[in-house]
């Protein structure tokens, strides 16, 4: 079976530690620790991480190295945001969370997962971002909560 190639934005960790969250986040990593998912983790990850309890922070270094790529913030990447931008999906202010869409788009990530109901996981936002990403020559991307990512035995 394929691993599935999966975009983490920085909420998806410290959901770990949320109790909203958290059942369903650690169940999200550990299926990547189980070899189901490979996590794709951006600079701008790792960049917000910079400020999280380092309970969070630890998030990152416990999971294997064969279960995450690391993406560097790219030209492409940046083009690709500020078409977001420019389409006024989201405004300036949240150039990090337009970064992490146009990042899993330009990686051709199986899906982006996240607990941004307010700028990711939210219809219109994720139609408005797939309408710019076709009209930029990307394919679709699938966005969802970690929840939907968590498989259950032999579904």
């Amino acid at each position: 079976m394929k691993k599935n190639l999966i975009y983490v934005d920085t909420s998806v960790f410290g959901g770990c530690f949320d109790t909203e969250f958290s059942e369903d986040s650690v169940a999200f990593f550990d299926m990547a620790r189980s070899g189901i998912h490979t996590i794709l983790i951006s600079d701008v990850v790792l960049e917000e991480l910079e400020e999280a309890p380092d309970r969070v922070r630890n998030l990152v270094i416990s999971l294997p190295e064969q279960s995450v790529e690391y993406i560097s913030v790219s030209e492409e990447i940046i083009r690709l945001r500020d078409a977001y931008l420019a389409a006024e999906i989201l405004g300036p202010k949240w150039l990090d969370d337009m970064t992490h869409v146009a990042a899993a788009t330009v990686s051709r990530a199986d899906a982006i997962v996240s607990w941004n109901f307010r700028h990711i996981v939210r219809l219109d936002k994720m139609k408005a971002y797939n309408q710019v990403n076709l009209l930029n020559g990307y394919g679709i991307l699938t966005i969802i909560s970690p929840r939907e990512a968590l498989t259950y035995g032999d579904d």
